[in-house]
């Protein structure tokens, strides 16, 4: 009877001890992959935010935050648009990168090459905001984008040269239509726009706006985006 039992155990030992094996080989093989898998992506994801927390950070405390209560006085873009590349010209023909204005808060006011009483009133206000923003206004730049291939009055035109922080140039309307856009029963030529540093058209001010209102709205973009944004490009 002994003997029996031994071999009754002898028999069912092996094909015990063989199931364990088999049911615990793969396991240890593949936790360690997913593991690793799971970590890189991780950490990846934590890189990117790094990378983008200034910037998100600034606009989130512009956008959603308000600590003033009050509302923005220029119309926001939203999503904002990212500057195409636009066929740009100096005016003496020569060809100009689109991407070389990026790196700058952008004031742009557009209109023909004539620049009637109106237009001319945007640059002057382009100008004076650009001044009331005291020792901030090196973060930003002023364009006029000229509309037309007609020339620029000599009078006009030796005014602006004379203006140092005022960049001149050339571009088709149409190419122009892709990007900006005036408010509902306005033309395009009506406003002064704002492009963000990374070359975002985000902010469509007014028709005939009022400056102090404006300058807030500068003023408070400025301020939210100090953490990343440096004068100069």
């Amino acid at each position: 009877m002994s003997g029996s039992n031994s071999s009754a155990r002898d028999a069912a030992g092996p094909a015990e001890g063989l199931g364990l094996t088999v049911h615990s080989l793969p396991a240890p093989a593949l936790e360690p992959d997913a593991r690793r898998t799971r970590n890189g992506r991780i950490k990846m994801l934590l890189v990117l935010l790094v990378c983008a927390a200034p910037v998100i950070a600034s606009y989130f405390s512009y956008f959603v935050l308000r600590p003033d209560g009050r509302t923005n006085y220029g119309h926001l873009i939203q999503p904002t648009r990212s500057l195409p590349a636009l066929p740009l010209r100096t005016l003496d023909g020569q060809a100009v990168d689109a991407q070389s204005l990026r790196g700058q808060w952008l004031l742009l006011a557009l209109g023909p090459a004539s620049c009637d009483d109106a237009c001319q009133q945007r640059l002057y206000l382009q100008r004076q905001l650009r001044e009331m923003l005291g020792r901030e206004r090196d973060r930003v730049d002023k364009l006029w984008l000229v509309t037309d291939d007609a020339p620029v009055p000599a009078a006009l035109r030796a005014a602006l040269q004379a203006d140092a922080a005022l960049q001149v140039l050339r571009v088709p309307r149409e190419a122009l239509n892709a990007w900006l856009q005036p408010d509902a029963g306005r033309a395009l030529e009506d406003h002064l726009y704002l492009v963000d540093p990374m070359g975002e058209w985000m902010m469509r001010m007014p028709a005939e706006p009022e400056p102090a209102r404006v300058k807030r709205d500068l003023e408070r973009l400025l301020r939210a985006s100090s953490s990343w944004d440096l004068a100069g490009r």
